[in-house]
């Protein structure tokens, strides 16, 4: 059964996974959800990802990482815009999430970019999660 918002889909299957100190989750994968993964992988906050072809949608296989004493890296995830309320920001208005510690996820014209990010090059975008 499709479900409705594959993004929190995803984010609540790793946000599960993080709390359960698990090594590795699968989630259905597409192109968002990989360009979401890449995100992760470049800000730190997962080790890796594959995308194994199984099927005709595929698999995401995401590798948790955790410090050298298996405390989380991931402390929080939220997802922000939802299908049934979109959330959508200028470049001027993307918000830091404790004081620039956290991430800010902005879908923009020029792909799934970091408020950091979608600032320096100059583009708003729908803010799709926060993640400390």
């Amino acid at each position: 059964m499709p479900t409705t918002d594959p993004i929190a889909d995803m984010l609540t299957r790793v946000r599960n996974a993080n709390k359960a100190l698990h090594d590795q989750v699968d989630v259905p994968a597409s192109k968002v959800k990989e360009q979401l993964a890449k995100l992760l992988k470049k800000e730190g906050y997962i080790k890796d990802y594959q995308l194994i072809q199984t099927g005709v949608q595929g698999t995401l296989r995401i590798t948790m990482k955790y410090t050298h004493d298996r405390q989380r890296i991931i402390t929080g995830l939220k997802r922000v815009s939802k299908p049934g309320l979109r959330v959508y920001v200028g470049k001027d208005e993307i918000p830091r999430i404790f004081g620039g510690l956290g991430t800010v996820v902005v879908s923009t014209p020029k792909g799934i970019l970091t408020g950091r990010n979608a600032q320096k090059m100059g583009v708003g975008g729908e803010l799709m999660a926060y993640v400390w």
